[in-house]
């Protein structure tokens, strides 16, 4: 195997490595997400477990987050839940950021 082969084989590892790490952030955050959604719209137990679930099952439907926002929204404006379009976003962003550090964390 040439230096270069080498050099390939390390960046296709590294890539692949960096996609399972993306893919299970977007996990947990999705759940984190479906969790604190849960909470807004007064579900408790396990069916908070089962909505956050619903949620992360969402992100399959279209590329993107956009999927996951919109079934916030839809949930949220049907049980009359005020939260404005900027808060579930951020609320996105920050459950990322904190799901990224849980998955370096454990791994």
């Amino acid at each position: 195997m040439t230096t270069f082969d080498k050099r390939e084989e390390g960046f296709e590892k590294k890539f692949a490595h960096d996609e399972e790490l993306r893919f299970k952030a977007n996990a947990r955050r999705n759940k984190l997400l479906g969790l604190w959604a849960a909470d807004k719209l007064g579900l408790s137990g396990s069916d908070a477990d089962a909505y956050a679930k619903e949620v992360v099952m969402a992100d399959f439907e279209e590329t993107g987050e956009d999927d996951v926002f919109k079934k916030l929204r839809r949930d949220f404006d049907a049980k009359g839940v005020a939260q404005s379009d900027h808060q579930i976003r951020r609320t996105m962003t920050e459950l990322m950021e904190k799901a990224i550090v849980d998955i370096k964390t454990v791994g």
